[in-house]
């Protein structure tokens, strides 16, 4: 019988410590064939049944569909509509006042601007590690995009060097709870009310996450949620708006309904304009049978992630992105963990995200360079920029967003599973473990193959 090593009994001694017991069978598993060749170099793969499918459908969904597609209206020309239903739903599960449904978390963000009248001549501050959505919207309202660098450990914004990117033509905060887990939401809404400014939280991949048991969205002036295929609650395409403003939201659904805002609105002055953001009957009929599901599955995630995190805490070179101290729940669209090459041999991260996909573990490198990205720098060349910027001020654009530590991250430390990995058993999470271990051992012959 092999023996336990000294340090998978500490590990399995500190995660029973937490109130998780661990059976003498899951002690076993996490070692089990870490003496068996690597499936990159001929062996067998440690995972060998596919992770959940994504989304899970089942009746819930055909009846949905079937009631809006028999129903009075497919858009929103009727009261107690699909759409009325899952904003109140969704509005009562986050403990927001208020909630607007949009077709997308792009269109949730831009609607969200709109309705702060940002344009031409304002800057806008977001992180460089996100979605290039968070980018897009402020460019459409031809603003400039600031984009800042990040905290290494977490990958979220780097609050210091936010407030450090602020000036006078600032308008908004746009700081991003990426991969579902919360950013430094006490240290960011300080800055922005030291500096007087709106914060819109991009929560598109943080359904249900946590800021000291408080649900994210629900901070800022206003929160964007998307309901993309890939979200942990998702129609296909859709997304929401919540706030606890009541003006800030009369002016939301205003520029998402072709600008039709009162007046009196204090958020009104552009109000003129709009378009048509509007969520089809289709999409939230799909969310309420969605709904159903969510805090189950949010329920599983986080149990899943936390097991998976103490076995990975044991691997050295292997460390789970940091969660900031107020962050009672992450909602783990992603599960993102820093390696460090120098435990594995000096193998470099593309072969080790090809080893471990070899296993049977889907993984990736997240996101890239963002502000090297062709269609970034090309902004600064665009001719209305320059006759709004100038040609000197957007030089100075470039120099300003250079983010030397997402560099860095973004092509040789992050490694990402997707959420539908956390829906796996215990036992899947074990064998993630166990898949990590093996490539560790057997790192210098993966390395030079």
């Amino acid at each position: 019988m092999k023996k336990i090593s000294r340090r998978l009994f500490i590990g399995s001694a500190s995660i029973m410590g937490t109130g998780m017991v661990l059976k003498p069978s899951s002690i076993w598993a996490v070692n089990r064939n870490v003496d068996v060749k690597p499936a990159l170099l001929g062996g067998e793969k440690t995972v060998t049944k596919p992770f959940p499918r994504w989304p899970f459908v089942d009746t819930t969904e055909e009846k949905a569909l079937l009631d809006a597609l028999h129903g009075n209206g497919w858009g929103r020309r009727v009261k107690n509509n699909a759409a009325d239903t899952f904003e109140t739903s969704y509005a009562n599960l986050l403990g927001a006042n208020h909630c607007l449904t949009v077709n997308s978390g792009t269109s949730a963000l831009f609607t969200m601007m709109g309705a702060l009248n940002i344009g031409p001549g304002d800057e806008v501050i977001l992180p460089v590690y996100t979605f290039i959505a968070t980018y897009n919207v402020v460019a459409l309202h031809n603003a400039l995009p600031i984009i800042v660098d990040i905290d290494p450990e977490s990958f979220q914004i780097d609050p210091k060097k936010m407030e450090a990117a602020i000036t006078k033509e600032t308008k908004a905060l746009v700081p991003v709870h990426i991969g579902g887990s919360p950013f430094d939401v006490e240290r960011v809404l300080e800055i922005g009310n030291r500096h007087n400014l709106p914060v819109i939280e991009d929560a598109c991949q943080a359904h249900l996450a946590e800021w000291k048991g408080k649900k994210v969205g629900t901070f800022g002036i206003g929160g964007a949620f998307s309901f993309q295929e890939s979200k942990n609650l998702n129609c296909g395409q859709g997304g929401a708006i919540t706030t606890n403003n009541r003006q800030f939201m009369d002016a939301c659904m205003g520029y998402h309904h072709q600008g039709a805002v009162l007046s009196d609105n204090p958020y009104a002055e552009g109000g003129v304009r709009g378009g048509n953001w509007r969520m089809t009957e289709f999409q939230a009929s799909i969310l309420n049978a969605q709904m159903t599901r969510l805090e189950q599955q949010a329920k599983k995630r986080s149990e899943n992630a936390a097991y998976l995190s103490k076995m990975l805490q044991e691997i050295p070179g292997i460390a789970p992105a940091k969660l900031y101290p107020g962050t009672t729940n992450s909602a783990y669209h992603l599960y993102m963990f820093r390696y460090d090459n120098k435990y594995f041999d000096g193998m470099s991260r593309a072969r080790f995200i090809e080893a471990l996909s070899a296993e049977g573990v889907p993984c990736s490198g997240g996101y890239g360079q963002m502000e090297k990205t062709a269609r970034v720098p090309s902004l600064a060349k665009n001719r209305h920029y320059i006759k709004v910027y100038g040609e000197k001020g957007m030089k100075e654009w470039l120099e300003r967003i250079q983010c030397p530590v997402n560099e860095k991250v973004s092509s040789e430390i992050a490694v990402w599973f997707t959420q539908t990995i956390l829906l796996g058993s215990k036992t899947d999470m074990e064998q993630i473990a166990e898949a990590i271990r093996k490539i560790q051992k057997f790192a210098r012959d993966i390395k030079n193959a």
